[in-house]
């Protein structure tokens, strides 16, 4: 099922379930119920509770999206690096150049066109893909330089692949997720209970008021599925990009 359609769905459901029970809740108020005016200690108390509900839903917020901007960044490092290698080997006779470069548009051909739906799928990075980028190490490692402009080449492709070894890593740790399930807890009981308070501001059957429930309930709901898409970058759709690979690699995109 899309994302996006369960993002409608939840909000949907959220509208309906809040605008329901207004409804139902002023149809059965009794007669002697005064329904003009709450009791100030509770609007008080609605206030802060929102207030600090809102500010932990922010800082979940910047969280995630930390944690999105940085695995990004490491895909951008890991192509950078690789495009690197690919460039600097032209110092290389004819056949290794050949080959340094057969070994990286391997690697990023199954990044973009494997391992990102491996990802996606296992939460976590192919193995396959360390075999890959093993074998450009090895390659590398394995020819002693044979002249001077060879030697002045060897030591930046090293360390450019070990930089890439290294956001590879990195990706792979930051494929799950990691927001801790009693913060989950918190986020969802925290929505619970603020929406909860809107019945007790004596909320009526008035079109204003029924749509300014609805939007604050939806507001939450498309707030904590942002919170859930962000927490897993390289696992969910509004995230993981493999575009820094394309840029870098146009003729090595192929199906995805």
């Amino acid at each position: 099922m899309s994302q996006w359609l369960v993002l409608a769905i939840a909000m949907s459901a959220a509208c309906v379930v809040v605008v329901a029970v207004v409804l139902l809740r002023s149809r059965r108020a009794g007669a002697d119920e005064d329904t003009s005016e709450s009791p100030d200690v509770m609007e008080y108390m609605t206030m802060m509770i929102g207030v600090v509900y809102a500010i932990v839903l922010g800082l979940a917020i910047a969280g995630v999206w930390e944690g999105r901007g940085g695995a990004q960044a490491d895909v951008v490092q890991e192509a950078q690096a690789l495009h690197e290698v690919s460039a600097r080997a032209q110092v290389y006779p004819a056949d290794f150049r050949t080959l340094v470069r057969a070994d990286v548009d391997a690697y990023v051909s199954f990044v973009v066109n494997t391992e990102a739906q491996y990802m996606q799928d296992n939460g976590e990075i192919s193995p396959r893909g360390t075999e890959l980028l093993d074998k450009l190490r090895t390659d590398v490692a394995s020819r002693a330089p044979q002249n001077d402009l060879e030697s002045q080449a060897y030591q930046p492709i090293v360390d450019q692949i070990a930089a890439a070894d290294a956001a590879r890593t990195n990706r792979g740790q930051s494929a799950g997720p990691t927001m801790p399930p009693v913060v989950w807890f918190g986020l969802i009981v925290g929505a619970v209970v603020t929406v909860g308070l809107i019945f007790t501001l004596q909320i009526r059957r008035t079109a204003r008021e029924l749509l300014l429930a609805g939007v604050f309930s939806a507001l939450i709901g498309f707030l904590l599925f942002l919170i859930w898409d962000f927490d897993n970058p390289f696992s969910r759709g509004l995230s993981f990009t493999t575009q820094p690979f394309l840029d870098l690699f146009p003729t090595l995109g192929g199906p995805h």
